[in-house]
């Protein structure tokens, strides 16, 4: 599991973003609930994620809606299969309308340029 803390904030929201090889509906269940074991985590406003599966793609969109589906489309654009994206979302006050999925796009990107 890698997780990069505070990879971006706007308008008092702050943003994290997480991931790691999961192989199954199961597996990424698990992935988010282990996660979420970190106190942080689990008081933030929205864990999105999102996996590519040989059985189909799956998404969870956790109140932010439609953010799973852009980190879904993110990962079918890299071809990265077997591989959860968690971004996560502490609210800072401000509604960010559309610029939300500008958010999340920028923390995937990160992920995708920083993990290992």
């Amino acid at each position: 599991m890698e997780v990069f803390d505070a990879v971006l904030t706007d308008r008092g929201s702050k943003y994290a973003v997480s991931g790691g090889p999961v192989a199954s509906r199961e597996e990424a269940v698990t992935f988010v609930k282990t996660l979420c074991r970190k106190k942080k985590f689990a008081k933030a406003t929205h864990n999105t994620w999102a996996v590519l599966l040989p059985g189909g793609p799956l998404k969870n969109d956790d109140g932010e809606s439609g953010a799973g589906m852009v980190i879904l489309r993110m990962l079918e654009r890299e071809g990265l299969e077997g591989h959860i994206v968690v971004v996560t979302r502490w609210y800072g006050g401000v509604k960010l309308g559309g610029d939300r999925f500008r958010r999340v796009q920028d923390a995937v990107r990160y992920y995708f340029d920083h993990r290992l």
